[in-house]
């Protein structure tokens, strides 16, 4: 009944009909802007309890923190960190600060950790393996990495050809939209 009531909310919140041009430069007849929906306050609590459902319905357990790149993980780390009851969330700019601590990775420490890389949606993959290169280098292990809505437009096989388990909860079949 939740994961319905997820796909019901993506597709009223988040799903924009018309031609877009993808982040990848991939022409769409529509758009995923899963932000509508990460940000919105009852699709937020069905994100982050489908989450957390998959990842162990994948034999993704011991997950000590969960997050990706900077703008898009942000709101879904979140709502799977106010889901669980013992997982942190973490943060990945684009690039290390240039002051401060100079820290790439933000939030509590990371180092000896398993954590999960999360992005919203993803087109080529880039996101989520630019996240997972400064999550190693911070020290973490991975143990996979998920995204709450698959494009189908390639991700999948460029993240699994490096190396990582790659999940995705909502399809586009889902949404009504292959």
């Amino acid at each position: 009944m939740d994961r319905h009531r997820l796909i019901e909310l993506i597709n009223q919140l988040a799903v924009v009909h018309g031609e877009v041009i993808l982040s990848s430069g991939i022409k769409a007849d529509y758009y995923v802007d899963l932000r509508r929906a990460t940000l919105h306050h009852e699709a937020s609590k069905l994100i982050g309890a489908q989450m957390l459902q998959m990842l162990t319905e994948h034999g993704i357990n011991n997950i000590e923190a969960v997050g990706g790149l900077t703008m898009g993980a942000d709101p879904v780390a979140a709502a799977i960190m106010n889901a669980s009851e013992n997982i942190d969330a973490f943060v990945v700019r684009k690039q290390a600060k240039q002051h401060g601590m100079g820290r790439q990775v933000e939030g509590p420490d990371i180092s000896g950790r398993e954590v999960v890389v999360v992005e919203d949606t993803s087109t080529t993959g880039g996101s989520p393996l630019t996240a997972a290169e400064a999550v190693k280098e911070a020290g973490a292990e991975i143990l996979c990495i998920a995204t709450v809505v698959d494009r189908d437009t390639g991700a999948r096989e460029v993240i699994e050809k490096e190396g990582y388990k790659y999940l995705s909860l909502i399809s586009l079949e889902d949404l009504g939209l292959s």
